[in-house]
């Protein structure tokens, strides 16, 4: 018997175990035979104490699907193959009499019963009603059997429950998944995804988990085991980062290759594969073998979007040695996760190597701005509004926020860093929590609330949590940088009492991890309901899924963004699964339409090559004169970056990948230029020339949040700070409006009130007309 099905069968007897009343056993073995020899697998109290406390399966299988996303299929009324032989055996069917019966079977309590025991709940008995009554009265022809048994019941021959069978004949052909319903159920039962990866099961690898706070030295432990390591994997949750590892692990005259969404690099100028490589997490191999794999910032494993990534990288990786580093927070859920895979762990703890604390008091001004300061947006917006501010104050700063290019951000923090520049003052949002190695005295927030993406794939502003916080805040006084101890404080003083707060809270401990349907799940689903559009099938798939109380299926709401925007385009299944997976900023209209055309273009079977992706972009692009230039530019870098990204899944459709690399490093060139030059884009961007411009207002506070988020609480929250309430600048914090667009409504509505007052028409002088009438 294999160690797979032996540990197959010890995870089937623990609920046997523990429902016998024997967790306080010390230990239970068992011995299975594997070429000749015994294995002994024990399990102490801990280990029968984790299937009591998680729920076997938190979508129950006998739980009904959710019907609201079942789909009628429409069925045409066509001439049925026996002709009239229906009305020759009777006679011709009337329909006023037919339309009475259908309504009054629709009102009997006993078929409504007896449908909903077949999978029709009240929802689909009625639209499986409709859409009979309409294909009985509207066919041409009926089938004979049909025809007869309403002649029967019209003559009183026939019962109108008779109608039954045909009616649930005809709600299987609009609704094919009842007809399938228990092979949906297996095919999205994901309570045992450790069993999708038989190959990291037929070996018994060893977990090590590297826990500690940022710049405690956790990782660069792992990346020594990683280096001296005939052949090993690191998985990154960022580009920068494997980009880090791969330049290192090659300086130290380790070969390594690296492979991102959007770039392969081989060290071998044959293209041989080097024993090591550096990659985001979502690239990484769940089939090549390693002698040592590091899994990094392994908390994301419960990221509402991504978590699916480190889930399959912590199951799946077939090395001997797996290396785990993150927060504390994941050890006993990682353990846990491990007794599932009859795996141990092995814990070392490490301590911050240099030290933060959290100043008593606010920075409030930035006239008191000093060396060495970050301050921490989550905003472009406020971004760009205090580097404004920091620019008339007769100083330099450098700017890191998420969409810039991946060279520009490198480029601002080398600037940033050199003690030689004059530039001193960094604002960045939390793209700098990971990935970037910047040498900060002081870390500043400027803001305690941040967007979020909740379950539903909604927009929210929340509080940050204590691991964001802590994230952001190890980022002072990092141990390889000019200063060895760091601070921490707010912008406002009224933040700081609230910041104090949230660091002092003990970080929530991980309790589920993230689980994404495969190509090939969706792909059996659209075997069993070939009509159904993909995002319709993933709706079903997640609302059939079963998983175990450990796991959570994550957020499926930018896949389905992508494929109802490309559903009328003629695919074949995993094409379209592929394009829908393409990591894209749904936010940016002109990349949301680049990846429309590339769909387009690609369904007609026609290369995407460099000369078309060059009349499509418009290149060469001219520097940006102003914000929006800035914009669009990294806009279109967001493009090149897709098209790379599809490159590597379709090589003969995209086949300019590195003609359209090189104009991609120009781009980001460009782009760099532009964010140098930030403030003045601000000042040209700014319609009434103000240089002293103060910051965009904030949204409510912290301590607005806690008090409620009621109209009242908010208005004196903004009143304490003296914010504009107004609402467009609301809008235009809220990304709602871009100040472009404030500008043009407000010329526009100038106008119209001067033709109102030049035509007398205005509503102001029709109701002083009114008053003098009334008076």
């Amino acid at each position: 018997m294999s160690t797979h099905r032996s540990i197959a069968l010890l995870s089937r007897i623990k609920p046997v175990v523990n429902s016998i009343a024997l967790r306080n056993a010390v230990a239970v073995i068992v011995d299975h035979r594997i070429g000749g020899q015994y294995a002994a697998f024990q399990i102490d109290r801990r280990t029968l104490g984790v299937v009591s406390s998680r729920n076997i399966s938190s979508n129950s299988s006998s739980r009904p699907p959710d019907t609201s996303l079942f789909v009628p299929l429409s069925i045409k009324s066509e001439q049925s193959g026996d002709g009239s032989v229906g009305a020759e055996l009777t006679k011709p069917l009337d329909k006023n009499e037919i339309l009475k019966i259908l309504n009054r079977f629709y009102k009997r309590k006993e078929m409504q019963k007896l449908a909903g025991e077949h999978g029709l709940d009240a929802r689909l008995f009625h639209q499986a009603f409709v859409s009979f009554r309409k294909y009985v009265l509207e066919a041409g022809t009926l089938g004979a059997d049909l025809h007869i048994i309403l002649s029967d019941i019209c003559c009183g021959a026939g019962h109108i429950d008779d109608i039954y069978p045909y009616f649930m004949r005809h709600a299987k052909q609009i609704f094919p998944m009842l007809d399938c319903m228990d092979d949906l159920r297996k095919i999205s039962d994901l309570r045992v995804p450790a069993n999708w990866y038989p190959e990291a099961r037929a070996i018994q690898r060893k977990v090590i988990f590297h826990a500690g706070p940022t710049n405690s030295g956790k990782t660069h432990h792992a990346i020594q085991r990683y280096l001296a390591a005939k052949s090993a994997v690191y998985c990154g949750p960022l580009k920068l980062l494997a980009h880090e590892i791969f330049e290192k692990s090659n300086n130290a005259g380790v070969p390594c290759d690296l492979v991102t969404g959007e770039e392969r690099t081989f060290v071998d100028p044959e293209g041989r594969q080097a024993g090591h490589v550096a990659c985001t997490i979502e690239m990484c191999s769940v089939t090549t073998p390693y002698e040592v794999a590091v899994i990094d910032e392994i908390q994301m494993i419960r990221d509402l979007s991504r978590g699916w990534a480190w889930t399959r990288a912590l199951l799946g990786l077939c090395a001997q040695e797996i290396h785990v580093c993150g927060e504390a927070a994941a050890i006993n859920f990682v353990t846990e996760l491990m007794y599932s895979t009859g795996e141990e762990v092995e814990v070392h703890n490490y301590k911050r190597l240099t030290p933060f604390s959290v100043l008593d008091h606010a920075v409030e001004s930035l006239d008191n701005l000093r060396p060495g300061d970050c301050i921490v947006c989550f905003s472009k917006n406020d971004i760009y509004s205090i580097s404004r501010q920091i620019e008339v104050r007769g100083k330099e700063c450098a700017v890191i926020y998420g969409s810039l290019p991946p060279g520009t951000k490198l480029a601002q923090a080398k600037k940033f860093n050199d003690p030689d520049n004059p530039c001193k003052i960094l604002i960045a949002t939390d793209a700098i929590g990971m990935g970037l190695n910047l040498s900060i005295k002081r870390i500043i927030f400027n803001s305690l609330m941040k967007p979020n993406i909740n379950e539903k794939g909604e927009k929210e502003m929340d509080i940050i949590s204590t691991s964001q916080a802590l994230q952001i805040a190890g980022r002072a006084g990092r141990f390889s940088s000019a200063f060895k101890e760091g601070e921490v404080t707010t912008m406002h003083r009224d933040d700081l009492p609230v910041l104090k707060e949230i660091l002092s809270r003990a970080v929530e401990p991980i309790e589920t991890a993230g689980l994404h349907p495969t190509a090939e799940q969706i792909e059996m689903f659209a075997y069993h309901l070939p009509e159904a559009s993909l995002s319709n099938l993933v709706d079903i798939f997640v609302s059939l899924s079963q998983v175990d109380g450990l796991y959570f299926v994550c957020n499926i709401e930018d896949f389905k963004f992508l494929a109802d925007m490309i559903q009328h385009i003629p695919l074949n299944l995993r094409s379209r699964y592929v394009f829908c997976t393409a990591p894209i900023n749904k936010k940016q209209p002109f990349v949301c339409t680049s990846f429309l055309k590339f769909a387009r273009q690609f369904s007609r079977d026609e290369p995407l090559t460099f000369n078309w992706v060059c009349r499509h972009i418009s290149w060469p692009l001219a520097p940006p004169r102003n914000l929006k230039d800035l914009v669009h530019l990294e806009a279109v870098h967001d493009v090149l970056d897709l098209y790379l990204w599809l490159s590597y899944r379709f090589m003969d459709m995209f086949p300019d990948a590195n003609l359209v690399r090189d104009i991609q490093k120009e781009l980001d060139d460009t782009i760099q230029e532009g964010v140098r030059n930030i403030t003045r884009l601000i000042r040209a961007s700014d319609p009434h020339g103000n240089s002293s411009k103060p910051p965009e207002p904030r949204g409510p506070g912290p301590q607005a949040q806690r008090k409620g988020r009621g109209p009242k609480a908010l208005g004196a929250r903004a009143e304490q700070r003296g914010v504009d309430k107004s609402l467009t600048s609301r809008l235009v914090q809220d990304g709602l409006l871009t100040p472009d667009l404030l500008q043009q409504l407000q010329m526009e509505w100038l106008e119209q009130q001067g033709s109102h007052r030049q035509t007398g028409k205005g509503t102001r002088g029709t109701t002083n007309k009114g008053k003098k009438k009334k008076e």
